[in-house]
């Protein structure tokens, strides 16, 4: 049994399918498309393309088993909730703990980026931030800052309108995700035109590894369609909905980033995008389509301030869960009696994670994403297969088909991945789970309710 799942949390079920694929959508398409698909071309060429199709592939492997997870165990906290169900507390304290570190940092360095590309689209009007209030200290090379006001400032509008409520947040996230959405199809419509196929040779410059290696970076665009479950307690139907909801976001995300892949290596040779943080913007240059630079410029302002708002969601309905089985402390877990949201919870996410966006370079923010989601995933891969072994009587409303088969494929794609990221992403990690450990023995196992 779950600890704390049958009580009430006083959490307002609002949502449906429609609700769940915007959201995923919202949380998926941003810096995938916006940011990450130059580092990406750089790295792997024209074979870009397949970099996201094997990304996407270890994705939805997963994204199988967190489906029958989720229309089985509807209840908030996304994967630390399934954990719990299947390989006890102290492995579900670890991956809440990873949890919190890959949503928290997700959205402080989308933040970042969000604060780039408003940066840019002002500059095209004419306007000039002061430098020092638009980079984290360092963060430039030979140019003095001093905070990332832009991001601290997203953070905290983005917060606001978490702690005022849901329903509202789910509103406002469907308007910014079909305008993005939008934005995108736009890009594809006047982008193919002027994609020239010799720029596609050669497809694979730098072999497989390169391949892989784009795959294990990319990996982070695809980061958020887990989100989704978190919102297990605010959904009317989730024994339906859920499913639906995780992988409708992820097969309509990956289409479009291999569309938008493809045309962006094939309008521009792929070593021009080195050390672009705004590739979309550049390609559409490169073609002459200054007018259309304007309008991806507001599309990756509302993609990524989509991208903040579910992964802050996430975020604060995971303490919500991990306080409520008394392994945090209690006043996380507080709902708010007017707005039904963990409103004590939502603002400490906020505040914190926003002055992490303003004093702290985006190179650093990005360490830790993709290993701890890729850790993540392969343990719900895992535990899907325990689950049906120790409960096959549980009712199923989604099934993976051919387990073990689909499990295993997720955690073999998940650590294949995992061998391409760099030794000190693994250092960074290991200290921040060697943290967790110390956090779960010295004051969580005492407090929790299970015990």
């Amino acid at each position: 049994m779950i600890a704390g799942a049958n009580k009430p949390g006083g959490l307002a079920k609002v949502l449906g399918p429609f609700d769940l694929i915007l959201m995923g959508i919202g949380a998926i398409v941003g810096t995938g498309i916006f940011v990450l698909t130059g580092t990406g071309a750089v790295t792997a060429g024209p074979a870009l393309t397949l970099s996201f199709v094997v990304a996407a592939i270890a994705c939805g492997f997963a994204a199988l088993c967190y489906a029958e997870f989720a229309s089985s165990v509807p209840v908030a906290g996304s994967i630390y909730t399934y954990t719990y169900a299947t390989l006890g507390e102290l492995a579900a304290w670890m991956i809440g703990w990873d949890l919190l570190l890959e949503y928290g940092l997700a959205s402080a360095a989308v933040s970042v980026g969000w604060s780039g590309y408003l940066q840019s689209l002002l500059a095209s009007y004419g306007y000039q931030l002061p430098l020092v209030l638009t980079a984290a200290p360092g963060a430039v090379p030979g140019v003095t800052t001093i905070v990332n006001l832009p991001a601290l400032l997203i953070m905290l509008v983005l917060t606001a309108m978490l702690g005022w409520g849901v329903r509202e947040s789910a509103r406002m996230n469907n308007i910014m995700v079909a305008i993005k959405i939008g934005v995108v199809l736009l890009f594809i419509f006047v982008g193919a035109p002027h994609v020239k196929p010799d720029n596609w040779q050669p497809f694979m410059p730098y072999g497989y590894n390169g391949m892989l290696s784009a795959a294990a970076l990319v990996f982070f665009a695809f980061i958020g369609f887990d989100a989704v479950t978190s919102a297990a307690e605010e959904v009317k139907r989730p024994e339906r909905d859920l499913p639906i909801g995780i992988i409708g976001s992820l097969a309509v995300c990956t289409i479009l980033y291999v569309i938008v892949a493809g045309i962006m290596t094939g309008i521009v040779p792929y070593k021009e995008f080195l050390g672009v943080d705004h590739p979309v913007t550049l390609a559409l240059q490169y073609a002459g389509e200054n007018w259309m630079a304007r309008v991806v410029d507001a599309g990756a302002i509302l993609g990524m301030t989509t991208v903040i708002l579910v992964m802050a969601y996430g975020q604060t309905r995971i303490i919500y869960a991990m306080s409520r089985d008394g392994l945090l402390p209690k006043k996380l877990s507080s709902v708010h009696p007017k707005y039904q949201t963990p409103f004590f919870a939502t603002w400490m996410v906020g505040l914190f994670f926003g002055v992490v966006a303003a004093f702290v370079p985006l190179n650093i923010l990005t360490e830790l994403i993709n290993i701890g989601t890729l850790a993540a995933f392969s343990l719900v891969s895992i535990a899907v297969v325990i689950m049906r072994k120790k409960r096959p009587d549980l009712k199923r409303t989604f099934r993976v088909p051919f387990v073990p088969v689909i499990p295993a494929l997720a955690v073999i794609f998940c650590v294949m991945l995992m061998t391409y990221l760099s030794w000190h992403t693994w250092v960074a990690f290991a200290i921040w789970i060697a943290l967790g450990l110390i956090v779960y023995f010295t004051y969580s196992r005492k407090r929790s309710l299970l015990n």
